[in-house]
């Protein structure tokens, strides 16, 4: 009898841990952030590029 209580301790114990759940959340907001890179990979290259272009003509001003 002791170790059919043991056992059930056991299994609430295990069926309570939430250990994993933040790596799932966080392996799932990884793959939706990698998902929009690749989906507006043009617009964000295009976006650095002109704040790229800024910067320098601004660094050509001050030296």
């Amino acid at each position: 009898m002791e170790i059919m209580r043991e056992t059930c301790h056991e299994m609430k114990a295990f069926l309570e841990e939430e250990d994993g759940v933040g790596v799932i959340e966080v392996v799932l907001i990884l793959v939706v952030l990698i998902g929009l890179v690749i989906v507006f990979k043009k617009q964000i290259n295009d976006l650095l590029t002109k704040i790229f272009k800024q910067i320098n003509s601004a660094s050509e001003e001050v030296y």
